[in-house]
């Protein structure tokens, strides 16, 4: 399996598989992001999401796939660095703001970063009619907060404090996105990459959340906390490991622009699932984001 991703890697079949998995990646963070936003502290969620993850992924670390080597090895202490600090940034912000302001400050300043690192990093090259679509996706997403921001009620400090962060985590979205396409990109099976990846980055959260769970005057029920996490798990599997093989098989940046229409799927679980408000202004917002993916995907 991993040699035939490495095959399709940079070739026409590989660059549509690479459109197929973002976009699945885009849904299922968008679902990820709700589950870890719903009724219980997000902290205690990601926690019950990180050690499902490690329960399924040390298995097939330490007895399916190989060990990594010295290079990997290097790498995924870098990632477990970074994936800590993004998750720390996610959680703090959702403590503070609504769901439908968070993610897509989140996911609007995150491409655009992205996109610019890839071409540093990976000689990637943007045409002028995909910058176009980058701007319409990442504008439409930060519209789309604005427009979200309106119909907050909380504390306007707890709402400031609460945006900060979540530029803070947009930032540490692109750092992340384009140091584990460098990382997959580096190992000669990409899901050895994966299965380690799940594994380690996954070993500090359980640890943060049984320490908060402990020091809680009234700590939920754990049984629905728990069925909640292992959803997560699953559903990471597939929006990081969906988004990883898509910087693998092709453009960093694309794939990262396309997995940005997760705010549409956001925007709609909100709407459906979590009861808050859309509108035809919020629908708008939503097709000029799906727009733009459609452009940079068109324009390349």
């Amino acid at each position: 399996m991993g040699d035939w991703i490495v095959a399709l890697a940079g070739t026409p079949e590989g660059a549509r598989l690479a459109t197929g998995l973002a976009l699945m990646s885009a849904l299922a963070h968008a679902v990820f992001g709700a589950l870890q936003k719903g009724r219980h502290d997000p902290w205690l969620t990601r926690g019950a999401i990180d050690g499902w993850l490690a329960i399924l992924s040390a298995p097939i670390a330490l007895f399916v796939v190989p060990w990594p080597n010295l290079t990997t090895g290097l790498i995924l202490l870098g990632a477990i660095v970074v994936h800590f600090a993004y998750k720390v940034t996610m959680a703090l912000a959702y403590d503070r703001a609504a769901y439908t302001v968070v993610y897509p400050v989140v996911r609007g300043t995150g491409p655009l970063v992205t996109v610019i690192a890839a071409s540093a990093i990976f000689g990637e090259i943007f045409t002028g009619v995909q910058w176009v679509g980058v701007g319409c996706l990442s504008g439409g997403i930060l519209l789309l907060a604005l427009r979200n921001l309106k119909d907050e009620v909380i504390d306007p400090h707890a709402l400031r404090i609460g945006l900060i962060w979540a530029l803070v985590c947009g930032f540490l979205t692109a750092v992340y996105t384009t140091y584990d396409a460098y990382g997959i990109r580096q190992t000669p099976d990409p899901f050895t990459f994966l299965a380690w990846f799940f594994f380690v980055t996954a070993l500090d959260f359980p640890l943060l959340a049984t320490w908060r769970y402990r020091r809680m005057a009234r700590p939920p029920v754990l049984g629905p906390l728990l069925w909640r996490g292992l959803a997560g798990a699953l559903i990471a599997w597939v929006s990081f490991g969906g988004i990883m093989l898509a910087t693998r098989l092709d453009k960093v940046g694309e794939a990262a622009v396309l997995r940005e229409t997760s705010t549409v799927f956001a925007a709609l679980i909100g709407w459906f699932v979590l009861g808050e408000k859309v509108g035809p202004r919020r629908l708008f917002l939503m097709a000029l984001i799906a727009l733009g993916a459609v452009i940079v995907e068109m324009g390349g």
